[in-house]
């Protein structure tokens, strides 16, 4: 088969490997679409603490089942699945209190098991048994279904947001997190949803979304947002970019009583930001992150995907074969695309 495996930092190559075999207790999955991540663009420049070169990369997966292990009932050969890449262990304390994006043993597809960048990929044992693999609907095609897992995280951060209706709700960063955010927002009843960016280009291409767009490299953030709001601010603040300075200006834009959602996680050598600490105190602000999603927020947002309240096809700017992913990398890092999806 031909698979894209990262040897090394900033070194992919494209390579034949003979098809891997499979345990009685796993499943072999022909991949049909593995979408590109802004996380595999750190991944090839920076490696990951829990990659062990080399590795398959890529974890936005869907595809059909070529072979099922003899000890596997639920699915069969042929069925149409989508896998969601973190894999919660199911039993510690964490999972067992129904947080399985906080698993004292979370794995991931991509980083301690190969991805989706490859003709075939083996789902482990452990994936199978916690949900991860999801069947597919008819109606939902397989460039669709690979977007899923970025939207089950937007879902995730929706819920952990509170977003109500009646919300007015900012989101910072446009890239498609920031577009997915806004539509999901808008789904769960927001009054008025405004996305902001500092890139012209980028809010161009989340136009499809109808939120109320800022160029913030041209307008004051804080005096639009203040106009918008009848100077109330925005209720529900949400930072889709791992940027220190957005996330700080975020106490300046946020509602009494509102919260802020730190989406965006910033880099390993500079973790910490400043706060107003007083701003939180007598605003009552509620700040909260999100970090990843679980099978059932997969779930989610496959039915979002099938029943058209989020339009695949708005997000995919893009489709190659795999013998182009280091072309598709760099059109992703310099934004000049929502989503690329690699048909292997």
């Amino acid at each position: 088969m031909k698979a894209a495996i990262l040897k090394n930092i900033e070194n992919l190559e494209i390579i034949e490997t003979d098809i891997p075999e499979i345990k009685t207790d796993e499943i072999l999955l022909k991949i049909n679409s593995c979408a590109i991540c802004g996380t595999d663009i750190k991944t090839f420049h920076h490696g990951h603490k829990h990659i062990v070169f080399p590795r398959i990369i890529g974890h936005e997966i869907s595809g059909i089942i070529e072979e099922t292990g003899k000890d596997i009932d639920e699915f069969k050969k042929n069925d149409r699945v989508a896998v969601a890449p973190a894999v919660p262990c199911g039993e510690c304390y964490f999972c067992r209190r129904g947080w399985q994006t906080m698993c004292d043993n979370l794995k991931a597809i991509g980083y301690h098991f190969n991805g989706g960048f490859a003709e075939y990929m083996v789902v482990p044992s452990v994936a199978i048994k916690n949900g991860c693999v999801n069947k597919l609907p008819e109606n939902l095609d397989f460039d669709s279904a690979s977007i899923a897992e970025p939207l089950a995280c937007v879902i995730n951060g929706q819920i952990l947001s509170r977003i109500e209706p009646g919300d007015n709700v900012l989101i910072i960063g446009s890239g498609p997190i920031g577009c997915f955010h806004a539509e999901v927002a808008k789904y769960l009843g927001a009054s008025k949803v405004i996305l902001a960016d500092i890139s012209s280009q980028r809010l161009k291409l989340a136009e499809f979304t109808n939120a109320i767009t800022v160029d913030t490299s041209k307008e004051n953030l804080k005096n639009f947002v203040k106009n918008i709001t009848d100077g109330r601010m925005a209720n529900k603040v949400i930072v889709a970019a791992g940027v220190q300075n957005a996330q700080e200006s975020s106490l300046d834009l946020v509602a009494k009583r509102g919260s802020i959602n730190f989406f965006g996680g910033l880099p390993q050598e500079k973790p910490f930001i400043n706060l107003n600490s007083n701003i939180i105190h007598y605003g009552e602000i509620f700040i909260t992150g999100t970090h990843g999603s679980t099978p059932y927020h997969n779930k989610i947002a496959i039915d979002f995907l099938a029943s058209g309240k989020i339009n695949a096809k708005n997000y995919i700017t893009k489709k190659m074969f795999i013998d182009k992913i280091s072309e598709g990398l760099k059109l992703v890092e310099d934004k000049q695309v929502l989503k690329i999806v690699i048909n292997p």
